[in-house]
C-alpha cells in the first residue's frame, strides 16, 4: 500500500495534514477514490503492493528486496527523466525518490530488528 493511502485508512477522518499537526482548518480532506487516481498517476504508483499471501518466510524477504529495489529503480527512472528534460515533473520524481528513501528506511529497520531478534536468541542458554 502506499503512504498516502496508508495514511488515508489509518485516519480516516484526517487528511495527512492534519494528522502531522498543521491547522485542520487549513487542510483538505481527498476522498479514497481519488487518492487512488493521485497514486496511479505517479511513477510505479499504477503497481499497488499486493496483500502478503502465504509462503515461506525467504519468499516474503525475497519480494520485499525486490519491491524496494524496483522503487529504486522507478526513482532513478523519474530523476533521470526530469534531467534529461523529458516530461517528468519535479513533484513526480521528488515522491518517487522519498518514495523510494522511505522503502529504504524501512527494509533497514527491519533487517536491524530481525538480526537484534536473532542474536538475542543466540544469548539465550538453554
Amino acid at each position: 500500500m502506499h503512504g498516502i493511502t496508508s495514511i488515508h485508512q489509518i485516519l480516516p477522518g484526517q487528511s495527512a495534514l492534519a494528522a502531522a499537526g498543521s491547522d485542520p482548518a487549513s487542510s483538505v480532506s481527498l476522498p479514497s477514490a481519488q487518492l487512488r487516481e493521485l497514486n496511479a498517476s505517479l511513477p510505479g504508483g499504477a503497481a499497488e503492493v499486493q496483500p502478503a499471501v502465504s509462503g515461506s518466510f525467504s519468499s516474503l524477504l525475497d519480494r520485499a528486496v525486490q519491491d524496494v529495489n524496483a522503487k529504486q529503480s522507478a526513482a532513478n527512472q523519474a530523476l533521470q527523466g526530469l534531467q534529461s528534460g523529458q516530461n517528468v515533473s519535479l513533484h513526480q520524481a521528488m515522491i518517487a525518490s522519498e518514495e523510494a528513501n522511505v522503502s529504504f528506511q524501512l527494509m533497514v529497520e527491519t533487517r536491524n530488528r530481525l538480526l537484534e531478534s536473532y542474536q538475542e536468541i543466540m544469548r539465550m542458554t538453554v
